[in-house]
């Protein structure tokens, strides 16, 4: 030990070189380990330049342990404000300055064994370290609330690893950020890549993405490389292209929440994919679909199809916003991101109002005959336009119509005077455009507001930023509400200061309309998994009936799927609800 401090209950054996400029806390085990020591001053990996989105650089993200995905959203995107981000690099360059040292930190209740060199890390309470091969200069921000793990094999460089993280069984990282309740393992490799919230990466490989909330890579063979991802799936084989072998690795895509990929496809870069979308195929045509949501991309002869609004009905979709609070793996009080799971958003409505209105374009433009209309570089089939104009409706009348009922209920009123005053809403904030900022759904206007504060030096300190994005967070039904009242007078033709109860009424029932007629398509939807081709294989050796009887052991009888059983109670509580509030409107005076 050279230039070291101990706490107290400490046990340190089997040093194998030596411990130098150091400060251990109590109740730590190192044993078996090559050597730990800092070398000059370090920052612990904070102010390390990450290169998101384009290989060359150009969107340099500079990392530090109270990074958010919507801080680094902005400087990685909002390069066109060179104010903006200057005074972002300043206070990054700030809070780097200000956590350096000549000496590192091993907190308490730390164990490290079995392992190589580390060198330049900073290692908060309650961390695990075995059997890695090399950690340097980074910080494992690991706490009583949400310890960090770090396995056998992995090798890190310049990187932050944040509270509750599990990065283990051989994973190569090199200026990455790993963010709360984060999972790399099984080999997974990722260089100049930054992984928020309750992402998921095993065996396959990242190179400059920005992996939002809830990004999911399970398999070997797939590849993202300089993209922005955000509950995010990738199936296996999936890649896309930032090289034309011209200029170099160049360019960058970005697939808006929810977007999915299915095995083998391909996407080539600059390419927009709307939110919530499914790309089946390879793609190699620059796509940009980002006002058509929910939709299917399918490529069929190297043409992309776009099939609009389809994957509202998908059973998958719903399965999906269902399961991501559920598997929301933070512990830690103190959450980095603010993260909005919700399906239907200003943000996701106003896209489908754009869409609707660019697909009843398309109709007026080729005529209503036209078998394939032509968007962008995709193709749409005549049914398909039709039919995503419905879908889109359905969405945007089941969200106006929850508003509503959101709105009045668990509430008696003895005239429409106090409904038109419990309608207005609380604040003027909401109305215009959303922006999902990597997770959080937020009017622009308070984006700009953060920026024009960032910019004017109001706001001059990190934890500023988060406090206001938390507060933006916080406030988001408020702001939400002035939103959907606004369209709620253009969608329906409504001026809502003189609103009747027959034209709430007229509402509920069309809202109760869209969600029985959704989830039955959802119930459609999920049956086609019970049908008779989903039964080929079972029964191996048997008639029809063995096979139905092995299908209903392993999968169960569809009746009693929770899934369905869920949609089926959905559709009850819907109707009971939309009831209640026109029994109520029936006992308000006019």
């Amino acid at each position: 030990l050279h230039n070291v401090s101990v706490g107290d209950n400490s046990c340190i054996e089997n040093i194998h070189s030596y411990i130098a400029n150091y400060n251990i806390g109590s109740d730590c085990i190192i044993e078996d380990v090559d050597k730990i020591y800092v070398e000059g001053i370090s920052s612990f990996g904070n102010g390390v330049e990450v290169s998101v989105l384009n290989e060359t650089g150009g969107r340099e993200v500079v990392i530090h342990n109270r990074l958010t995905a919507h801080f680094a959203y902005i400087m990685a995107l909002y390069r066109h404000r060179t104010g903006l981000i200057k005074r972002m690099r300043e206070l990054a360059a700030l809070y780097a300055e200000k956590v350096s040292s000549d000496r590192g930190t091993i907190g308490n209740h730390v164990t490290i064994s079995n392992s190589g060199t580390i060198k330049n890390l900073f290692i908060g309470d309650f961390t695990t370290v075995e059997g890695t091969s090399a950690l340097v200069n980074g910080s494992i921000n690991g706490n009583v609330n949400d310890p960090v793990y770090i396995g056998y094999g992995v090798n890190c460089t310049d990187f932050i690893i944040s509270s509750g993280a599990r990065v283990e069984s051989g994973v190569n990282i090199r200026r990455c950020f790993v963010g709360q309740g984060t999972i790399l393992g099984k080999g997974y490799s990722a260089n100049d890549s930054l992984f928020f919230s309750n992402c998921h990466g095993e065996n396959g490989e990242a190179s400059s993405i920005f992996a939002g909330p809830y990004t999911v890579s399970h398999h070997k063979s797939t590849l993202l490389i300089a993209g922005l991802f955000s509950f995010m799936n990738a199936g296996s084989g999936s890649n896309q292209s930032n090289h034309m072998y011209k200029l170099g690795p160049i360019h960058q895509g970005i697939m808006e929440r929810g977007a999915k990929t299915t095995s083998d496809s391909y996407i080539l870069w600059p390419s927009r994919i709307g939110a919530f979308s499914l790309v089946m195929g390879r793609h190699v045509n620059n796509t940009d679909t980002t006002s058509l949501p929910f939709s299917y991309l399918i490529e069929q002869d190297n043409t992309t199809y776009l099939i609009p609004g389809v994957n509202l009905k998908s059973v998958g979709t719903v399965r999906d916003a269902q399961k991501w609070p559920k598997r929301d793996r933070r512990k830690d009080p103190d959450k980095l991101d603010q993260i909005n799971c919700n399906l239907l958003s200003p943000y996701t409505i106003q896209k489908m109002l754009d869409g609707r209105a660019i697909l009843k374009e398309l109709i007026r433009v080729s005529g209503e005959t036209t078998d394939v209309f032509s968007y962008k570089s995709t193709k749409i089939k005549n049914t398909s336009l039709f039919h995503g104009i419905r879908y889109y409706e359905i969405a945007i009348i089941k969200f106006l119509g929850n508003s509503i009922i959101k709105r009045l209920e668990k509430t008696r009123f003895s005239s429409i005077e106090q409904i038109r005053e419990r309608l207005r809403p609380d604040t003027g904030t909401g109305l215009g455009e959303w922006l999902d900022i990597s997770g959080l759904i937020a009017p622009r206007s308070e984006i700009e507001r953060l920026i024009l504060g960032i910019e004017s030096r109001d706001i001059c300190k990190i934890a500023d930023i988060n406090t206001f994005v938390q507060d933006l967070h916080r406030n988001y039904y408020y702001y939400e509400w002035t939103w959907a009242h606004s369209k709620i007078r253009e969608f329906f033709n409504i001026d809502t200061e003189e609103i009747t109860i027959e034209q709430i009424k007229d509402i509920v029932k069309q809202w109760e309309d869209a969600v029985v007629g959704l989830d039955k398509m959802l119930y459609q939807d999920a049956h086609k998994e019970f049908s008779l081709s989903s039964m080929t294989g079972f029964g191996a050796d048997g008639n029809m009936d063995e096979c139905r009887m092995d299908f209903e052991q392993v999968r169960g009888v569809f009746e009693k799927n929770p899934f369905v059983a869920a949609v089926l109670e959905h559709i009850e509580v819907k109707t009971a609800l939309g009831r209640e509030l026109i029994d109520r409107l029936g006992a308000t005076h006019t």
